[in-house]
């Protein structure tokens, strides 16, 4: 019973944009899962999924980073949204986010691991990419283009 309910609580978040608890229990119930509060924060907690913001003043629930995944080009959607402008110059990538969001895309970046990406510096709403080379920056800055024309 546990287990088909947090495969089902891992799937409802992966589909929708899920902001509470209770929208949480809403959705579960709709596919026959009864459930509490309490039961559902102890589901986040033991599957180790967290709460970001969309880029758009509000939260929702995300799911976390799968091993094996940190050399992958991946960003959940949060982060992905939080970004406005990707622009390059030379070896740099300049990133301009949401307000107050440019840490959070700063960390998203930084846990790629990359090997051609130096480093990021993050201010409040502008991100600045250190890349190896201008062969890498292109590169990059192509797939965070490619990103925000999938979202």
């Amino acid at each position: 019973m546990k287990k088909n309910r947090q495969e089902k609580l891992l799937e409802i978040i992966a589909r929708y944009d899920i902001d509470t608890q209770d929208e949480l229990i809403e959705r579960l119930r709709e596919h026959g899962f009864e459930t509490t509060q309490a039961t559902i924060s102890r589901d986040i907690r033991e599957l180790k999924i967290i709460k970001m913001t969309n880029g758009k003043g509000s939260y929702r629930y995300v799911l976390p980073k799968q091993p094996g995944h940190q050399g992958d080009f991946k960003f959940n959607v949060a982060l992905i949204e939080s970004i406005i402008k990707v622009d390059q110059a030379l070896n740099l990538i300049i990133i301009k986010t949401y307000p107050g969001l440019a840490q959070a895309v700063g960390a998203g970046i930084d846990g790629m691991n990359e090997p051609q990406i130096l480093g990021c510096v993050a201010g409040d709403d502008t991100i600045m990419v250190a890349l190896r080379d201008e062969d890498s920056a292109t590169l990059i800055a192509s797939k965070l283009q490619d990103l925000l024309k999938a979202v």
